[in-house]
């Protein structure tokens, strides 16, 4: 087996129990015949490298490690865990070694290593050296007393100060008859030259006390610039960095992924099941199709990773510009590991930037090594997942030991047909005394993750009674009981792919008190395109709580465009953006009277189908632009969860939101609608605040009639009594709906992007809706959308390489090379 840590992070070689096997000891003289430290800890014997790579981009230690019969309990140890072990001098001649008492703390000295004790393992720190034959000498001797035992100081020639002789020779120097074999004082003059030619121990004794400074400022120059290619910008850290982020990529476990940001970095650690290569990449589609990607391993102790790309007709290249660093890679006999790290943005085209949005993360592995021709395909050994790789850091509650309640589905029948949605009513159990929701988990029914699209909890009218827990129906349908029609208040959302939310240590999910839900209605979304018979589903949601009281009850606010047929997309597009407007009319008569200080927006939830591309929430105050409050421009379909706000937003009365979606429509051929189907649309902004206060929904709806004048409409029949209207002209329309009339309308890119200009400007129906179906008196009303910016400006990316970090770190080092020698050939003689 071999590991390769990064230059000072030996300790960092621990395998999160993947490694569990007994090894054996190294060779005497260290790995590859260099010194080292050898010792055993763990149940481990060791070896550590003390040469450095001379590969100095990746700045790596290699550690060499061979299978071992039996660990010293006759088990095989449940992890790797090696760390350096206490180092000290070993002493020239017999004996146990001695411990330099500068070295006590496991950093290895420049020569030698660690000869174990008569138990096997090294000298303890500080432990005093036994008798034996042989001069020794530590470190720090300086004509200063020894360590205990027989240890003495050898005198050192030419160091003034440390030693018993001279600092150098004296002018009166004698000579030997060789004949006589007696010792007589020398010539003056020959004195003289043999003293000359003694005085450079002293000039450059005193020259390198001098230089000490800039040796010291070189040396750390250039580890910066051995450890630079590992982990540029990846920050500092202990010696196991952590990865606050995980996610098991496949179905079967054999393909972690560990994560965490590092300043302008990303670090990752991937975690596979197999002896052969590890591929891993970023895809804007989830395909090998101008794919990011890198492949490494260790083979025959060596270990190896490369940045690739591919084109779009899925060749593999190798990237010119090498922007992944490894920081330590380990194989053993099942399993193989690679930490390495990367910039956000990189000055690579062939890169993907790493941002906020959803990252289609693939990958692949095989049971053999890349190979120089790199002929080993993957085959199935591979997959797609989408991800958010810089969820901001949240603190965990551990829920272990606090009260919960389940709302899940009983066996409810899954009609074999495209789109179904299930609703049904639940009794909250905690009642009589408030309580926090601290934590909402999906209870999703094995098997059936891609079935389950979305589930929603509304809070209903409390002067429902008990009756209505009976039973469930489908939502939305002419037979859909009447109380269904009271639950108006969403106070939870989740969707697919996405896990469970926890909220902020200082909010909560007020229940318990008359304020709050006693009878809420679960909403489940259920996705059945293939038309599958005989589902039976259980899922739903669990609710954690906890009587420990936080400082502020959490709402939600559902913001964007009301679903309804008035948005409606054109087919053939290749991007058509949809605004949805929490007015500042709203806003200004809901906060103005619950909260005129404004309520903090720490969650966001952003909702479309499957035409949705891109979605961004947008925030104006005072007429003016603020940062995003949340966006995705790589929206997923199968991936949708609530965003974590790196920093709480004020939202005040009289700022405007905008939820601006992006669609793409260019494999269909008929109008797409807005609707409760997949295939019809939706563009929703789901928001998490605090304090509560009495607004579900700020929404609006365009105006329909001036959305028809642009295909040529110039009457309806009125009054309205069929859904959809009728067109009374012009002819080519008459007794059409408007829905037919719309698709039968010849749509082109150009007739689709001057209709998308239309539909942006026009006016647009306000929707300002209270609790327990009431409104707020802007409801109904028409307003104009602000005057915005279109298209949105995202900010300007500054890309970082690691490469050109190594180059300015090289010609820094070259500056003090030259300084060091010009210093040196300046200094002039000492006597």
């Amino acid at each position: 087996m071999a590991v390769v840590l990064r230059a000072g992070e030996r300790k960092a070689a621990s395998a999160a129990g993947v490694l569990g096997t007994a090894w054996q000891s190294c060779p005497s003289g260290g790995a590859a015949g260099h010194g080292g430290v050898r010792g055993r800890e763990c149940g481990f014997e060791m070896c550590f490298c003390s040469r450095l790579s001379a590969n100095l981009s990746g700045g790596v230690f290699i550690l060499h490690l061979q299978r071992k019969k039996s660990s010293p309990d006759g088990g095989s140890p449940a992890q790797l865990h090696p760390s350096a072990a206490p180092c000290a001098r070993t002493k020239r001649g017999g004996g146990r070694n001695e411990q330099s008492p500068r070295r006590a703390h496991g950093r290895c000295s420049r020569r030698g290593g660690v000869r174990p004790g008569p138990d096997g393992r090294p000298g303890e720190p500080g432990a005093a050296a036994s008798a034996g034959p042989g001069r020794e000498r530590t470190k720090r001797c300086r004509g200063r007393a020894a360590p205990t035992g027989p240890a003495r100081c050898r005198p050192q020639r030419g160091r003034g100060d440390r030693g018993t002789r001279p600092p150098f020779p004296t002018h009166t120097h004698t000579r030997t008859d060789t004949r006589t074999q007696t010792r007589t004082p020398a010539p003056a003059h020959r004195a003289r030259a043999h003293a000359e030619t003694h005085r450079w121990p002293l000039v450059r004794g005193e020259r390198m006390r001098r230089l000490r400074p800039w040796a010291l400022v070189l040396g750390g120059l250039l580890c910066a610039w051995a450890g630079a290619g590992a982990g540029a910008g990846a920050g500092a850290g202990p010696a196991l960095r952590s990865y606050p982020h995980s996610a098991v990529l496949d179905g079967a476990g054999a393909y972690r992924l560990r994560w965490g940001r590092r300043g302008s970095a990303l670090a990752l650690r991937l975690e596979v099941r197999t002896r052969g290569y590890v591929g891993f990449g970023l895809s804007a589609s989830g395909g090998m199709a101008s794919a990011d990607i890198v492949v490494g391993g260790v083979e025959r102790g060596q270990p190896y990773l490369q940045d690739y790309f591919t084109d779009e007709n899925r060749v593999l290249k190798k990237d010119p510009q090498q922007d992944y660093h490894l920081e330590y890679a380990m194989e053993n006999s099942t399993h193989t590991i690679l930490a390495f790290s990367r910039e956000l943005h990189t000055c690579d085209t062939n890169d993907k930037s790493i941002t906020e949005s959803t990252v289609r993360v693939i990958w692949a592995y095989h049971h053999k090594d890349m190979g120089e021709a790199g002929k080993n395909y993957h085959g199935s050994n591979r997959g797609t997942k989408s991800l958010r790789l810089l969820n901001p850091e949240r603190e965990e509650v551990s829920s272990a030991s606090l009260p919960y309640f389940d709302l899940t589905n009983k066996d409810v029948p899954v009609p074999d047909k495209d789109t179904t949605y299930w609703c049904q009513m639940f009794k909250i159990p905690v009642q009589h005394e408030k309580h926090h929701v601290t934590k909402v988990e999906p209870l999703i029914q094995k098997g059936h993750e891609n079935l389950v699209h979305h589930i929603l909890l509304y809070q209903c009218s409390s002067n429902l009674n008990d009756s209505v827990l009976d039973y469930g129906h489908e939502c939305y349908h002419p037979n859909m009981p009447d109380s269904f029609l009271t639950c108006e208040t969403v106070i939870f959302a989740w969707a697919i792919g996405g896990e469970g939310f926890t909220y902020p240590p200082h909010v909560g999910l007020s229940i318990g008190t008359a304020a709050d839900p006693l009878f809420v209605l679960m909403e489940v979304h259920y996705d059945n395109p293939s038309y599958t018979e005989g589902l039976i589903d259980n899922s739903g949601l669990r609710l954690i709580y906890t009587p420990v009281l936080r400082k502020y009850d959490a709402g939600v606010i559902e913001a964007g465009l009301w679903v309804s047929l008035f948005h409606n997309i054109p087919p053939g597009m290749p991007e058509f953006v949809s605004e949805g407007h929490c007015t500042l009319e709203c806003l200004e008569e809901a906060l103005g009277a619950e909260r005129p200080a404004g309520i903090q927006v720490f969650a966001v939830l952003l909702h479309a189908h499957l035409a949705g591309r891109a979605i961004r929430m947008r925030h104006f105050h005072n007429g003016e632009e603020q940062k995003l409050l949340a966006y995705d421009d790589e929206f997923d379909f199968n991936f949708q969860e609530f965003q974590y706000l790196k920093e709480e937003r004020t939202i005040l009365p009289g700022d405007n939101l905008v939820t601006e979606c992006h669609y793409s429509t260019v494999d269909r051929i008929r109008m797409t609608w807005g609707g409760l189907s997949t295939r019809n649309e939706m563009c929703l902004s789901y928001l998490l605040y605090y304090p509560r206060i009495n607004l579900t929904r700020c929404a609006s709806i365009p105006d329909i009639m001036e959305q028809l004048q642009f295909i040529g409409v110039k009457e309806i029949y009125r009054p309205v009594r069929t859904w959809p209207f009728i067109i009374k002209s012009p002819k080519q329309y008459k007794n059409l709906s408007f829905m037919d009339a719309m698709n039968k309308f010849k749509w082109s890119k150009s007739e689709g992007l001057s209709y998308n200009q239309l539909v942006l400007k026009l006016p647009v129906n306000v929707r300002c809706s209270k609790t327990d179906n009431a409104e707020w008196s802007i409801q109904g009303m028409t307003a104009l959308p602000p005057e915005i910016e279109r298209p949105y400006k995202t900010e300007p990316v500054i890309c970082s390489s690691s490469s050109c970090l190594s180059c300015s770190l090289f010609l820094t080092l070259l500056c003090i090379a030259y300084i060091t020698a010009s210093t040196i050939g300046n200094t002039g003689p000492f006597v």
